[in-house]
C-alpha cells in the first residue's frame, strides 16, 4: 500500500509543532490532521507539491510503500525504492556524532548550497 508519511522529515527537521507548522504553511486544519496521521487515501498533487516545497524534500521522501505481507514481490520491483527506514534522531543529534572535520565539511557544503539557493 502506498501511503503519505511526513513524520520522519518532521522529526529530522526538529519541528516541534507539526500541526501548527502545516497550518501556517497554508494547509487547512482538516488536511493537516489527515497528513500527520497518514490518513490520506487520495493524494492531492498540490498538497504533495506544497509539502515538498515547505519541507524541502522530494515526493519519494514522503511517499512510502508498505508491501502486502501476503503477496510475494520481486526484489527488483521498483516500488522497493519507496521502502523507508525510520529516522530516529534529529539533525542536531546526528550532527553531534560527526567528527569536527566532518562537521566543518558539512557546514561548508551547506553554506555553499545556501549561497547558491539565494542567488536564484
Amino acid at each position: 500500500m502506498l501511503t503519505l508519511d511526513i513524520t520522519p522529515i518532521i522529526r529530522a527537521r526538529g519541528i516541534e509543532k507539526p500541526f501548527t507548522y502545516l497550518v501556517k504553511a497554508g494547509f487547512t486544519r482538516h488536511a493537516a490532521t489527515n497528513i500527520l496521521n497518514s490518513k490520506t487515501s487520495t493524494f492531492r498533487l498540490d498538497h504533495i507539491e506544497k509539502i515538498c516545497l515547505t519541507l524541502n524534500c522530494e515526493p519519494n521522501d514522503i511517499l512510502i510503500w508498505k508491501p502486502d505481507p501476503n503477496v510475494h514481490y520481486s526484489e527488483n520491483n521498483s516500488l522497493n525504492t519507496l521502502l523507508q527506514k525510520e529516522i530516529t534522531e534529529t539533525w542536531k543529534e546526528a550532527a553531534s556524532k560527526l567528527t569536527y572535520k566532518q562537521l566543518k565539511e558539512t557546514a561548508t557544503n551547506l553554506n555553499k548550497q545556501e549561497a547558491k539557493d539565494s542567488a536564484h
